[in-house]
Order: C-alpha cells, then sequence, then structure tokens
C-alpha cells in the first residue's frame, strides 16, 4: 500500500511556496501611506501569482469541481449528505485531538475524545453526530490554528487551486495534518486504501456543496471576488484563532453548572 510522508508533504508545500515567490507585488512608495497601509493589511505580497491561480481554480471549479458537487447534491439527499459530513469529520478527530492537546486546551481535547467515542460507536462511525446532542459541539483545531497559539506568524496570503484561500503557516499546517492523519498508517486491505484515497476529494466535494451559495453569490456579486474571497478567509481565521485562544473553560463537563465571570467577580 502506498502511504504518504510527511517529508513529502513538506516538500510539496516548499515547491507551491517557490512557485509563488515568482511573482511579487510592489509595494507602494512611502509618498502614499494610505496605499502602504492597505497593502500591509492584506498581507498578499504575491497578489499577482495568486491571481493567476485563482483564476486556474476559478476555471477548474467552473468545469469540474462545481458540477460534480451539483450532481453530489442532486443524487443524495440532505440527510446523506449529513450523515458523509459527520463521518469526514470524526475521521480528522484524532488529528484535532492532537493540535487540542497542543494548544493546551484540556476542556476542548475532553470534547474532540468525548465526541470520537461518542459517534464512533453509538453515531454508527460518525455518521450520526449523537455527542452534539449530548452536550459535546464540535470544534475546529488543526496544525495552523496550533501554530498561531504558538505566535508563528501567518506569513504571505495564498492562493491555492483545488484548496482555496491559505497562508506559509496554514498551508504547511494543512499539509502536515493530512498526511499525519492516522488512516494514512493504520489497516490493510483495499476498503482502507480506498478510503484513504477518498476522503481529501470527498472532503473537497463536501466543502463545495455546503458553501455553494456563498461562493456563487461573491463571484456574481462582488466588484473583485479575489479581493472579497481574501477578505472572508482572513476574518473568519483570525477570527476562528482568537475563538480558541479566548477558551479558558475548566475540564468539568458540559452540564456541570460553572460559575459566569460576573459571578465570579462578584464573589470577591
Amino acid at each position: 500500500m502506498m502511504r504518504a510522508s510527511i517529508g513529502e508533504a513538506l516538500r510539496l508545500t516548499a515547491l507551491l511556496l517557490v512557485g509563488f515567490l515568482a511573482g511579487c507585488a510592489t509595494p507602494p512608495p512611502p509618498s502614499e501611506p494610505e496605499a502602504l497601509a492597505d497593502f500591509r493589511a492584506n498581507n498578499d505580497p504575491l497578489e499577482p501569482t495568486n491571481r493567476v491561480l485563482y483564476a486556474i481554480n476559478n476555471g477548474l471549479d467552473t468545469a469540474i469541481v462545481r458540477p460534480v458537487a451539483r450532481a453530489y447534491r442532486a443524487v443524495l439527499p440532505q440527510p446523506v449528505r449529513n450523515g458523509v459530513h459527520n463521518a469526514l469529520t470524526n475521521m480528522d478527530a484524532p488529528i484535532r485531538l492532537v493540535n487540542d492537546m497542543l494548544e493546551g486546551k484540556p476542556r476542548r481535547a475532553g470534547d474532540t475524545a468525548m465526541r470520537f467515542v461518542i459517534n464512533s460507536t453509538v453515531g454508527v462511525l460518525g455518521i450520526f453526530d449523537v455527542a452534539a446532542r449530548l452536550g459535546y459541539p464540535g470544534h475546529d483545531a488543526d496544525l495552523g490554528i496550533t501554530m498561531a497559539l504558538w505566535d508563528v506568524p501567518d506569513g504571505p496570503y495564498l492562493f491555492v487551486p483545488l484548496i482555496g484561500s491559505s497562508n506559509v503557516r496554514d498551508l504547511l499546517g494543512y499539509s502536515v495534518d493530512v498526511t499525519a492523519n492516522p488512516l494514512n498508517w493504520v489497516g490493510q486491505g483495499a476498503a482502507v486504501t480506498a478510503l484513504v484515497w477518498a476522503r481529501v476529494p470527498v472532503a473537497g466535494i463536501d466543502a463545495r456543496d455546503r458553501n455553494d451559495n456563498l461562493i456563487e453569490t461573491t463571484k456574481r456579486t462582488a466588484l473583485d471576488p479575489y479581493a472579497t474571497f481574501r477578505s472572508l478567509y482572513q476574518q473568519s481565521r483570525h477570527a476562528t484563532i482568537q475563538e480558541v485562544r479566548n477558551d479558558h473553560r475548566a475540564t468539568i463537563p458540559m452540564w456541570f453548572p460553572q460559575a459566569s465571570a460576573g459571578s465570579a467577580d462578584s464573589g470577591k
């Protein structure tokens, strides 16, 4: 069985970064402070290359990805698509658990562990999200978020065909997360091999289907869809990282009463 290695993922990331560096935008001169401030806020020094790759991705999306996602939606009813999404999310639970622990968030790690155990058993291999109904909600956790909490800088914005908006830190984290998933290392047989190779493309189709309205509305109405997608990604990513950073909950069960910040202050 072919197994991807972390080294291969890192080499692929490095090749992509070298390609990006081939085209850089020239920052505005200091005599134009507003334009220079916008340039720095966008964090997109590789914009010429990114726009070319966005155009390539848009062509692939129009010709292949969107039709496949639309066919996926037409063939499978919403409950089945929800089950596929839940199962894909459950497959990523081991990597999410590792990142929860690396982020120093034991409560989030406990939620992830409980979700994996409950949904893998009662939830029939993750098809049904029983854990959420029992008080263990899902959350985002990946190596990009982990490195952000370790104060690793974003690096320049990147647009990667078939992946979408990213940055140097998040692209590296994504490569390691995908490669390190236990599905790549555990198990034998044709069924496991098929699952390993199908997981990423099916996850991409699932994501395209779930975000279809946002993507198509942005393409249709935005004056500059590329810049809009870039802004949406950066705002969403920063908000997610800040949410994780501010999560200081104790490691007690969700259903146990916890004192609010106001009541804690009043008791002083």
